[in-house]
């Protein structure tokens, strides 16, 4: 696995680039999941409303229920979940695309071509989540802090100014960049897993449908964890 990312990465970064491809999966993975993203982050954010409301109203400190749902958004919720609904909904089918072209041997026509397969299949899904999951944390940090203040604001009587002013004061720069880097690395993630496994389907999962059903779902499954994983580290030792 280790040197599948290492070759995907020398070939993004050598071209020519399979410009097509990479609009086309920027489209598959960042545009596609936008109405995902949004769901999920303004369902978010209004339970982040409700619940640090009520624990923070048993110390009188519900003035600060904006520092702590922009805080909770921005460093940990929106990069993790964005990251996790990207790897259910797009992480998925790129295995699957991937695997099933290496069980009809379109893989190796590719190579027989004269094509590179790194080239054609991972680097424009890598590019396109590198660029895509940023914007979608974004998306849902914003989203997810507005249906912070539709329930802490409108239904529950905190002030418009209070909300927005305490995070103003208590949000940073480097908080932003800490959640920035989260995604852009979950990104990288999400591609390195699930096209390995989809590339090398046949070969650990078995040939059929079969093998690309248990390819996906061990790309899922192996994807989240490591989401889960790096999240801790990165939080713990780089920040």
């Amino acid at each position: 696995m280790g040197l599948f990312l290492v070759k995907a990465v020398l070939f993004m970064v050598i071209p020519p680039l399979k410009f097509n491809r990479f609009l086309k999966q920027v489209r598959f993975i960042g545009l596609q999941s936008v109405v995902l993203i949004f769901l999920t982050g303004g369902f978010t954010g209004m339970v982040l409303g409700f619940q640090g409301f009520y624990s923070l109203s048993k110390f009188g400190s519900d003035a600060f229920l904006g520092p702590m749902v922009g805080l909770a958004l921005i460093k940990e919720l929106g990069p993790v979940l964005a990251a996790l609904m990207v790897t259910g909904r797009a992480g998925s089918a790129i295995t699957a695309e991937i695997g099933i072209m290496r069980m009809s041997e379109q893989i190796d026509a590719l190579e027989l071509m004269g094509l590179n397969p790194y080239r054609y299949l991972v680097v424009p899904n890598l590019l396109a989540a590198m660029i895509c999951l940023p914007l979608l944390t974004a998306i849902f940090d914003v989203v997810g802090i507005f249906g912070g203040y539709l329930i802490g604001g409108k239904l529950l009587g905190v002030g418009a100014g209070t909300y927005f002013g305490e995070m103003a004061n208590y949000v940073e720069m480097q908080d932003v960049m800490e959640g920035f880097y989260k995604s852009l690395s979950f990104g990288v993630i999400i591609v390195w897993v699930c096209c390995f496994k989809g590339y090398y389907a046949g070969i650990f999962t078995g040939f059929g449908s079969e093998g690309v059903s248990k390819a996906t779902t061990q790309a899922v499954v192996l994807s989240s964890v490591l989401i889960l994983v790096w999240d801790y580290f990165m939080t713990s030792i780089l920040f």
